[in-house]
């Protein structure tokens, strides 16, 4: 198919899934890639960025990771609920 054959509407609705698929895949990669251990998450910050990070400071942060990853994936799952739920009624 060439891009002139697409309409807009067609693109419209591949960034659509492109942004919704997007929104299940970073948490859900964000949330297996996370260390599990606190020191380990201070390791590789200082690591990627040369910032030292103190133990407790990596559990907050961690702690912070994992509670914006899985209210994210929350939300995106009842916003598929709802949508489907509108588009049988």
């Amino acid at each position: 198919m060439r891009k002139e054959d697409r309409s807009p509407r067609q693109s419209h609705k591949f960034f659509e899934r492109l942004r919704e698929f997007a929104g299940w895949l970073l948490p859900g990669a964000t949330l297996i890639l996370l260390p599990k251990c606190p020191l380990c998450l201070a390791g590789y910050i200082a690591l990627g960025t040369g910032i030292g990070l103190s133990v407790s400071g990596a559990t907050y942060l961690r702690l912070l990771l994992i509670v914006l990853c899985v209210t994210t994936l929350l939300y995106v799952a009842i916003r598929q609920v709802s949508r489907l739920t509108t588009k049988f009624r």
